[in-house]
């Protein structure tokens, strides 16, 4: 594997700053890309000015890191008398806190760029005890936009098991019968919670979780992000979004599906066709080194031509978000597809998601997930496409 490059010097010297600092743990997406290393507890990363980078963990976690990191240089609790600052200031926080000012000290930082949500008790901290903290964008986050092929495998493996979790959804309620309105599975009624306890029972079986995963439903789907809690009905979409992530690989993958079990009325099918034509047009689109914002018009072109509205012309009422968003370490990353003048890149996982949402109506989405390519792009989403089961 082709270690990359994670020199952030340029983004130092633009920062004025001398050395780069931020604390994460399990949740981090950022450190963990720096460093491939995990912890349930909040640990360091830094990189100077000269490329020298440092991982500061617990004396625990020390020989696990040796292991699984990829970082060299490892410094721990124990290296700054940790337990003795904490019987000296009788506070946890002020004594790692201090072991960081020490480790700070130690490198000869003095002026520190810092990510925007670094904990402001650290802020304030070292800024008491002499050094300049500077909030900037993370330069990690235009790195992760563009994956290396190990991290594309990972994608993928979190895509193929959302596929799997999605099959057997709709299977599910492909399945189902229909009686009074509702649909009803093995007697009972079917409900959003018997569908989302399906596809967690599929992706359990990949190694994989998915947290808010959308099972909406009828009047539900009107929201982007509605869901239905009860009993689905019939004749009315089914809007399922799963955003699986691998537990040991700890990518995303993304993908939106619309059905519908019963009969489906002529303005739905058209909302419907109106979507798939706009996401085709979309995808046909991407590829290395076209605006985003060209992508995202163009979807909104052909929705407009259908008679639907867009938030583009300000409405609050049919396609209400943009066309798509990054996915790797953190379900929405760079670069996002809307109205922003982002330049795509070979190396970009994108989705492209166009819906149409209508109170009193319901909503249609469809989301396939994408590589960018220098000519073009690799479409990650190999599930069909049909609406009425």
């Amino acid at each position: 594997m082709t270690e990359p490059d994670f020199s952030i010097k340029k983004a130092l010297e633009e920062a004025g700053a001398d050395t780069y600092l931020m604390t994460g743990d399990i949740h981090s997406a950022d450190i963990y890309y720096a460093t491939r290393f995990l912890a349930s507890d909040d640990f360091v990363y830094l990189q100077t000015e000269a490329g020298k980078e440092v991982l500061f963990i617990s004396e625990m976690e020390h020989g696990r890191a040796e292991l699984e990191s990829r970082i060299s240089e490892i410094r721990t609790t124990q290296d700054f008398g940790y337990r003795e600052k904490i019987k000296e200031k009788k506070d946890v926080s002020l004594a790692y806190a201090a072991c960081i000012s020490e480790l700070l000290s130690e490198e000869g930082a003095k002026k520190i760029a810092v990510p925007y949500d670094f904990p402001v008790f650290y802020s304030n901290f070292l800024t008491e005890a002499g050094f300049s903290i500077m909030p900037v964008k993370s330069p990690f986050r235009k790195m992760r936009s563009l994956k290396r092929a190990e991290e594309v495998e990972a994608v993928k493996y979190a895509q193929r098991a959302g596929e799997r979790a999605m099959e057997a959804a709709i299977e599910l309620i492909r399945g189902a019968e229909e009686k009074g309105g509702f649909l009803y599975h093995e007697g009972k009624e079917l409900t959003g919670e018997k569908v989302l306890s399906v596809i967690d029972h599929a992706l359990l079986d990949f190694g994989c979780e998915a947290e808010e995963t959308i099972v909406s439903c009828g009047e539900d789907t009107a929201n982007p992000h509605g869901t239905t809690s009860g009993p689905l009905r019939a004749g009315a979409p089914i809007i399922l979004d799963i955003f699986p992530r691998s537990k040991k690989k700890r990518y995303f993958a993304d993908m939106t599906r619309t059905v519908l079990r019963g009969e489906a009325s002529e303005e739905l099918k058209a909302m419907y066709e109106a979507v798939l034509a706009a996401q085709e047009k979309g995808l046909e689109l991407v590829k290395a080194g076209v605006l985003a914002s060209d992508v995202h018009n163009a979807v909104c072109d052909v929705l407009e031509a259908k008679g639907y509205d867009t938030y583009r012309s300000g409405a609050k009422a049919g396609f209400i978000h943009s066309t798509g968003h990054g996915v790797g370490l953190d379900i929405h990353e760079l670069p996002g597809v809307g109205e922003n003048g982002t330049v795509l890149e070979a190396g970009n996982v994108i989705t492209i998601e166009p819906g149409l949402y209508y109170p009193g109506i319901g909503g249609i989405r469809l989301e396939d997930m994408v590589l960018v390519t220098e000519n073009g792009c690799e479409n990650l989403t190999g599930l069909e496409k049909k609406f009425v089961l």
